[in-house]
């Protein structure tokens, strides 16, 4: 069955129902297999249109998770899911169904797999190309124990382009390792697909030789199991006839497949085969992202993900901070043909759609590759061009090596466009931009940006483009407060802080708010309330040292803003700069604690952190009456 919308309602899935276990699944007549599947990909469609969440690469794994689960004895048997996108099915399966229309809320299941929610989660992942090295760390502790416990990672093929993943095969092959990795082959990542390692793969498994190769191989296998290391054999020596080298042969893997990943009996069958064999195997599975909802399979990049349906409203959209970037960047490499944009395989998501079709030449998708990316630019700056990279936060903590090295060391002229920096809500914290201010503001070199609103970000990523070094323009996921963006660029001055209210309150009850970007927002809110100076200081690095000294010395208590880590973040800057300037003052720093802040709507995130309006409040009427000369620092 193919559905075309979305339904409203709970759809009657009898089967399902049934299934609270693997273990249930495991005890169903094979022949009852299709339909769990028809109803499993009903269901999914269901509940993840009510939640909203990723959508396409789970609708593709439905019968793969389902034979996984039914051949293999999880969770003894232990199945690691790469990055999480298509593990959507397998929280259905593993006793979290009724919770699926939560996902992503505070009260649901989290979006990826997570060891403290599920023994069948097994790793906690979000980001890509972890699978294969963690599923080998399980594979060798089952050797040392002389466990016949099986070890399994699920990857994409966009998960694939990572270097990681190599390392991971390399050491795999060297070990011997019993293991078997799935590729995943949907011929998409997020966006479609890149890399010369993608077009190798579908010149090689597209071939009509091939295919017929493997159609023969799977008979021989179906008609005597105990031939198929010899019909391996046979087909490989096959395949070194269609191409010139087979890739994870090399690698020490025994390569099966491909086989149709929607086609449950062989499947099935191939599993139960692959279950008996040691050492490294790895086994080929071609699906189709988004199958079984036609408009996810038309467009398997729009319906990635969906919004919740009760999401859905109507009046005009204000820009995301994604946008503003877009606009500029194409804005930019108008009057500068040496720009030079760079993305590890987020075209959509930085907004890089228009600036692609337009500069077909100056733009790099590099595929999930976050270390090339970086140096890659770092090369490209070397010979006169100037580029941006366009990455998220915690994408760029994978490069932090590479930025330190290949560009800020050499003070190369490379711009970082920082998206989904802060608190990201839902997707929870394998992707909350954390930590940047603190792990960007310790490099030399390094020029460091907090735009407050979507002006600041144009203006801002048009300084940093002009300052001759590495700089960083850091913004939040979504929307901010709605102010246009003006088409004039403008070159900020460099570490310049800018007043936005002045506190009339008398001596003995002066605050300063020091807002660091997006929280500038809850900073005014809260300075109506305590009649404060609110100081949008914009830089992080070089901060406006004389700005902070002047309100130190001109307020009460100092209390600093940031959506990043306490520790070593913005407000330590301050600290800092008082310190070495021999300046007393009360301070105190509001931002995300030293704990990892769990999946939930920005709002309630917010309100865990201590980072609303009533917060600063609080904190600047509690430290008030106690305002003397020591230093202070910490959340209140």
């Amino acid at each position: 069955m193919i559905l075309t919308e979305i339904p409203e309602q709970r759809p009657d899935t009898p089967l399902l129902d049934t299934i609270d276990s693997p273990a249930d699944l495991r005890d169903l007549d094979a022949g009852l297999l299709p339909q769990l599947c028809a109803e499993l990909r009903e269901y999914l469609v269901y509940s993840v249109g009510q939640s909203g969440g990723h959508f396409g690469a789970g609708l593709g794994v439905v019968e793969l998770t389902v034979a996984l689960h039914h051949v293999f004895n999880t969770p003894e048997d232990r199945l690691v899911w790469d990055v999480g996108h298509q593990a959507y099915p397998h929280k259905i399966l593993t006793g979290r169904r009724e919770q699926m229309p939560l996902i992503r809320s505070e009260a649901g299941p989290a979006a990826f797999p997570l060891r403290s929610e599920s023994d069948y989660d097994t790793f906690g992942v979000g980001h890509s190309s972890t699978s294969i090295s963690a599923a080998l760390g399980m594979a060798l502790a089952a050797r040392a124990q002389e466990s016949e416990r099986q070890a399994i990672a699920i990857i994409g093929d966009g998960a694939m382009t990572a270097g990681m993943a190599f390392e991971a095969l390399d050491h795999a092959g060297q070990e011997k390792a019993d293991m078997l990795v799935i590729l995943n082959d949907n011929d998409m990542s997020i966006s479609n697909n890149v890399s010369a390692l993608n077009k190798y793969f579908t010149r090689i498994w597209s071939s009509r030789t091939y295919s017929a190769l493997r159609a023969g191989s799977k008979r021989v296998l179906e008609k005597i199991p105990a031939a198929w290391e010899f019909a391996r054999r046979t087909e490989e020596h096959m395949k070194g006839m269609v191409a010139p080298g087979t890739m994870f042969e090399e690698l020490g893997f025994n390569y099966y497949g491909p086989i149709d990943g929607h086609d449950l009996d062989e499947l099935v069958l191939t599993l139960e085969n692959l279950k008996k064999l040691k050492g490294p195997r790895f086994l080929h599975v071609v699906t189709r992202k988004g199958k079984g909802f036609e408009p996810a399979e038309e467009d398997p990049v729009k319906y990635h993900a969906l919004k919740p349906a009760s999401s859905a409203a109507g009046g005009v959209k204000k820009p995301t901070y994604s946008n503003i970037f877009g606009q500029w960047l194409c804005d930019m490499a108008a009057v500068d043909e040496r720009l030079m944009g760079i993305t590890p395989a987020m075209r959509e998501g930085s907004d890089l759609i228009r600036f692609s079709e337009e500069y077909p030449q100056r733009y790099f998708d590099v595929a999930i590759a976050e270390q090339h990316a970086v140096t890659l630019a770092a090369g490209l700056a070397c010979d006169g061009s100037k580029p941006v990279v366009a990455i998220y936060s915690t994408f760029l903590q994978r490069a932090y090596d590479q930025l330190i090295h290949d560009v800020a060391l050499q003070n190369l002229d490379v711009l970082f466009a920082i998206d989904r920096a802060g608190l990201v809500g839902e997707d929870g914290p394998t992707h909350h931009g954390a930590y940047d201010l603190s792990y960007l503001r310790c490099i030399p070199n390094m020029v460091v940006m907090t735009p407050s609103d979507e002006n600041e970000c144009r203006q801002m990523l048009y300084t940093g483009y002009q300052y001759d070094g590495p700089a960083a323009v850091r913004y939040p996921r979504g929307s901010g407060s709605g102010v246009s963006a003006a088409k004039e660029m403008q070159l900020l001055p460099l570490g310049k802080g800018l007043l936005r209210r002045e506190s009339q309150a008398p001596a003995g009850q002066r605050v300063a708010l020091l807002a660091f970007g997006a929280p500038l927002a809850i900073a005014l809110q809260a300075a109506e309330t305590l009649d404060a100076t609110v100081a949008d200081m914009r830089f992080v690095k070089p901060l406006d040292e004389e700005l902070v000294a002047r309100l130190a010395q001109s307020h009460d208590v100092l209390i600093t803003l940031e959506e990043n880590a306490i520790m070593g973040g913005a407000g330590s800057a301050v600290l800092e700069s008082l310190t070495q300037a021999g300046i007393q003052a009360q301070v105190r720093m509001l931002g995300i604690p030293d704990q990892f802040i769990e999946h939930a709507s920005p709002a309630s995130q917010r309100q865990v952190c201590g980072l609303t309006a009533d917060d600063v409040t609080t904190t600047a009427r509690a430290v008030l009456p106690a305002a003397g000369p020591l230093l202070t620092a910490g959340k209140s």
